[in-house]
């Protein structure tokens, strides 16, 4: 039986660091105290983009040419190229044709974008994963997942305006004869909140024609509590551990959506995880959204926490609300 092998991880923040306190008095002049929400979500900083020539494909791009480098690659090795985004740059072309361009893929490579919201790239290498173990002709695949919420931010908004970071992560994944890597995923979708996030707030059909103008193109987000996911979660993830005759202490690291440490505790808790298995780094790097499980398996490899044989978890939640979960083998 194939299987699906990380070959290795990389990722892209800007060097511009911004703390709390930013944010903090940005919305102490509007009358509303964010301090709560703040250390709620285990906000601490978080890198932002701070000139005109980045956005989610630039530093999509260099998560990528990062990640080549390391693993000694160059775009002609890869034969899929996945982009997940749920702000990308463009609408079309693909973002994955424009990277392709950027680091001369081959002409044989399959360029495809894809968008589950925050839950993007975890989706995004489940499909890929299940795709190329049903195509042998696809060897290696590169996956990309880049957000940059702020230019669509409500000011006014502070869970869109004063949570998010800008970073960008990139995996290779390599097919290999024999079951190694990825080993089982599991998805739970759930609409009751689907229309708590839109954007655009009117639809792009409406954009420009019904007050929806460059200055009012932010996310239309409707406050609800955000720990409506966590029992469905945590019930998915105890089935694909059970089916998988997985026990949670075979868990290494638990790579989760970096949206709240609130529901990274308590997901951990409910499924018998021990805080020091599930990484949290959004304190660092703020809400990073789609790539976030990706950047938490980055630091569980680059502190030493993982190494190659090691089970990792992963779980995120997507806008509306859909949650992935998947199991794979370092």
């Amino acid at each position: 039986m194939a299987g699906i092998r990380i070959v290795d991880i990389d990722i892209y923040h800007p060097s511009n660091k911004v703390g709390n306190d930013v944010y903090i008095e940005h919305f102490d002049a509007r009358g509303v105290d964010i301090r709560g929400l703040l250390k709620a979500l285990g906000r601490d900083q978080r890198y932002k983009i701070d000139n005109e020539d980045e956005n989610s494909l630039s530093m999509a791009f260099e998560a990528a040419s990062n990640v080549l480098e390391k693993a000694g690659l160059t775009g002609a090795d890869i034969d899929l190229i996945a982009y997940a985004s749920q702000t990308p740059e463009y609408i079309f072309p693909t973002n994955s044709l424009m990277i392709h361009r950027l680091i001369n893929g081959a002409s044989h490579t399959i360029c495809i974008d894809s968008n589950a919201n925050c839950a993007g790239m975890t989706a995004a290498f489940e499909q890929v994963s299940r795709q190329m173990l049903g195509n042998p002709r696809i060897r290696r695949a590169l996956i990309i997942g880049s957000d940059y919420i702020a230019p669509h931010a409500n000011p006014d908004d502070p869970v869109y305006f004063a949570n998010f970071g800008d970073a960008a992560a990139a995996v290779i994944v390599e097919r290999e004869e024999q079951r190694v890597g990825f080993i089982d995923s599991i998805y739970q979708t759930d609409t009751c909140v689907y229309g708590n996030s839109l954007f655009p707030a009117e639809g792009l059909a409406k954009l420009g024609k019904t007050g929806v103008d460059a200055g009012a193109f932010h996310v239309k987000f409707t406050p609800f509590d955000d720990s409506i996911c966590v029992d469905a979660a945590s019930e998915s993830i105890r089935t694909l551990l059970a089916r998988n005759e997985i026990a949670p202490s075979e868990i290494k690291a638990a790579c989760f959506s970096q949206l709240s440490i609130a529901n990274i505790r308590a997901v951990s808790a409910n499924i018998g995880i021990a805080d020091e298995i599930a990484v949290y780094i959004g304190d660092e790097f703020g809400y990073t959204s789609t790539s976030s499980p990706f950047i938490a398996l980055h630091r569980a490899i680059a502190s030493g926490q993982i190494e190659r044989g090691d089970k990792v978890l992963f779980w995120t939640v997507g806008a509306g609300w859909q949650n992935v979960a998947m199991i794979v083998e370092y």
